[in-house]
């Protein structure tokens, strides 16, 4: 690698990890909006690697600044701790090649008008070479209130929800039905990409699970449809749902709509109503579905205030897939650790309260909804679901089998990297018919 070419690669990642650790930005509008300034598609996704290894791993790369630097960094040294985690990064959990890293590295220092600063950061990186970086435990990344919050709850597996957070996810596609069967895209995939680690997912119908990295824009048919990216929980709740054929369906917060895409794709005749109260998110969900070729109804609207947009005429199915902590799936948003706050919690569960009651209101008797989130904390899914149940007399729960994960209250809830999947729970709730 020419070190001239990976600086700016580098000195990119180095300020986008400064924007999320030390300026509070969230690493998705930062990706979004710093990596189309890259060309290469290859160096996009390197950009990419480094700011999620080294969000994973800030533990130990601020343990071994901690050990190994005479002065400790100031408030005024963000993009210099940035910079030095973003070459620990390609070192200890990217694993490549330690000259190019190290010298691209260095020459960014320069790219960033630190050119004072380049021999100290070489000096660090080269003793990360030698020594290795320290060991930490993974729940140490986790904030000591959520930390507590999730031994609470998950009191047995929780080391388990830890580690598998501080892991690189596998790269989870669903494949069109309507265009395709799974083995033969599977089969596809496999002749445009030799060597891949790719199999079938036993557990969702449409899922094909990648284990080898892979670009988005390699995936043969994605721009035309034939496949998405989503990771394999949530496309279980198209199972959790399972509307009628036909059915008038509400989705009460489709961004960016994988999930309703998903359930058009196994039935284009569901009269669909994908919702979002962000005008820009709801864009995506208009993009996502033009792009797999499926048609809903979309507008933009509070779903927790019906009296401003319902038509008056009841849904058959709910899909509420509410805002959450999103602590399911730390190990795709790595920042969640670094910006949620306790006081978070409380708004979030008041939110998800005033969806729930809402999104009743607008189904019919005998029609199902499906409550979901990517938490794994109890107060926003099991003791959510509780108090719904406790406050709405024409409200059942009805049984989700152990695809959906473990018994929680009376929903199911998968936990992170169990079978490969995020965490996620569901619940499905019945209203009673002539209520």
């Amino acid at each position: 690698m020419n070190p001239g070419t990976g600086a700016p690669v580098r000195a990119l990642a180095a300020q986008i990890l400064d924007a999320v650790a030390h300026r509070g930005r969230s690493l998705k509008a930062e990706l979004a909006a710093a990596l189309p300034r890259l060309e290469d598609p290859r160096d996009r996704s390197l950009a990419e690697a480094i700011c999620f290894s080294a969000l994973r791993q800030r533990v130990r790369y601020d343990e071994a600044l901690k050990r190994w630097m005479q002065k400790p960094l100031g408030r005024r040294d963000g993009e210099l701790r940035a910079l030095l985690w973003v070459g620990f990064a390609q070192i200890d959990a990217l694993q490549l090649p330690a000259h190019a890293a190290l010298s691209a590295t260095v020459e960014a220092a320069r790219v960033l008008k630190r050119t004072h600063q380049a021999g100290m950061v070489n000096a660090i990186l080269r003793r990360a070479q030698r020594e290795g970086l320290p060991v930490a435990a993974p729940g140490q990344a986790w904030p000591e209130w959520l930390r507590a919050r999730v031994r609470g709850d998950w009191a047995e597996q929780a080391d388990a929800i830890f580690a598998a957070s501080a892991e690189a996810a596998p790269l989870w596609l669903r494949v069109n039905r309507a265009r395709m069967p799974v083995p033969d895209y599977l089969e596809r995939l496999r002749e445009a990409l030799p060597g891949l680690s790719a199999q079938k997912a036993p557990l969702a119908a449409d899922a094909i699970r990648v284990d080898t990295p892979v670009a988005v824009a390699a995936l043969p048919g994605f721009s035309a449809g034939d496949v998405s990216i989503q990771d394999g929980a949530a496309q279980l709740v198209a199972d959790a749902l399972a509307p009628a054929t036909g059915a008038r369906v509400l989705d009460a917060c489709a961004a960016p709509g994988g999930k309703a895409a998903h359930l058009l794709e196994r039935d284009p005749g569901l009269r669909l109503l994908a919702l979002d109260v962000d005008a820009r998110r709801l864009q995506r969900v208009r993009d996502t579905l033009a792009r797999v070729g499926v048609q809903a109804r979309l507008q933009t609207a509070d779903a927790a205030a019906p009296a401003a947009w319902w038509d008056g005429q009841a849904f058959d199915a709910i899909l509420l897939d509410a805002p959450c902590s999103a602590t399911g799936i730390v190990r795709r948003q790595p920042d969640v650790l670094l910006h949620r706050r306790p006081e978070d919690i409380d708004a979030l569960r008041a939110l998800q309260a005033r969806l729930l009651d809402a999104a009743w209101t607008v189904l019919r008797p005998g029609g199902v909804l499906r409550y979901a989130t990517c938490s794994i904390l109890k107060d926003e899914t099991e003791r959510q679901i509780d108090a719904f149940l406790a406050r709405t007399p024409d409200a059942r729960a009805e049984a989700l089998d152990a695809r959906f994960g473990h018994v929680s209250g009376a929903g199911r809830q998968r936990l992170p990297g169990e079978d490969g999947m995020d965490g996620f729970f569901y619940a499905r709730l019945g209203r009673t018919a002539g209520a």
